[in-house]
């Protein structure tokens, strides 16, 4: 074999290295950001840490599949979906330069549990699938830094203040795409003790990039616990940071617990 055959052999073992390694990184086309509204997620209060943030947090930043659906967590063996990626035992370090507003804009609310646990959580969750699975960084400030932009800021555009009056979801969803342009996703939940749906997260769907910065609609602009309740009766409150109304409810008696 000559010179030139032998380095033409060499490009084509590089390229198949590169391809195969490529190939085991998910396929999913965009993103969903996730942002919960304290007042609706601590019912009861007493399940959260006070104060209860009186702005939106984030739950996190999770590739998604076309239809909606979450990528699923990072398993070696059912779902290799990206290459050696940084255990979650090691993303702590990496993070000290963002931890102020890690701490300030993506905190664990629920008592009992840290934040620290919280972002080890979504990072194994949904950041060692995403395209940042080797930067913990990375993954953790392009979150923060989409959430800082008001063009996500929740309480704009939502087009209604906080209070106890039931909105329509459709109009909550219309109200988004009028004033960013596209669908969100509306994420409700409905405590014991309550006749109502209440606004826990609202979702915006990003093409998959990175940067991460090309907004798109939602495949599904609800999500199962706002389709809880007939078409014709979907109402949601978006409650005040200030409520003392929603203390009295009952425990629901589900794990608390992210996804």
């Amino acid at each position: 074999m000559g010179f030139k055959q032998l380095l033409a052999f060499a490009a084509a073992v590089v390229l198949s290295l590169v391809v195969s390694g490529s190939a085991q990184v998910s396929d999913f086309p965009m993103y969903k950001l996730s942002l919960m509204w304290p007042s609706s997620v601590c019912i009861p209060r007493s399940r959260c840490k006070s104060p209860i943030p009186a702005v939106f947090t984030i739950h996190g930043l999770w590739p998604s599949f076309r239809d909606g659906r979450g990528v699923p967590p990072y398993n070696p063996i059912s779902n290799k979906c990206s290459v050696n990626p940084t255990s979650s035992a090691n993303i702590l370090a990496p993070l000290q330069p963002i931890m102020a507003d890690l701490r300030r804009m993506w905190p664990n609310l629920y008592v009992g549990q840290n934040d620290e646990d919280f972002w080890k959580h979504e990072w194994s969750n949904h950041g060692m699938c995403s395209d940042y699975y080797q930067n913990p960084l990375g993954y953790f400030n392009e979150t923060l830094r989409l959430a800082k932009l008001s063009r996500y800021n929740a309480l704009q555009v939502l087009g209604v203040p906080p209070s106890n009056i039931p909105h329509q979801i459709d109009t909550l969803i219309e109200n988004v795409r009028r004033n960013v342009g596209f669908f969100p996703e509306i994420s409700c939940s409905k405590p014991q003790g309550s006749d109502y749906l209440y606004l826990k997260e609202i979702r915006f769907c990003l093409k998959r990039g990175t940067p991460v910065s090309v907004l798109q609609s939602c495949p599904d602009q609800m999500d199962a616990g706002c389709k809880k309740v007939p078409p014709l009766n979907r109402t949601v409150i978006f409650p005040p940071a200030t409520d003392s109304t929603i203390s009295g409810l009952k425990a629901t008696g589900e794990v608390l617990a992210f996804t």
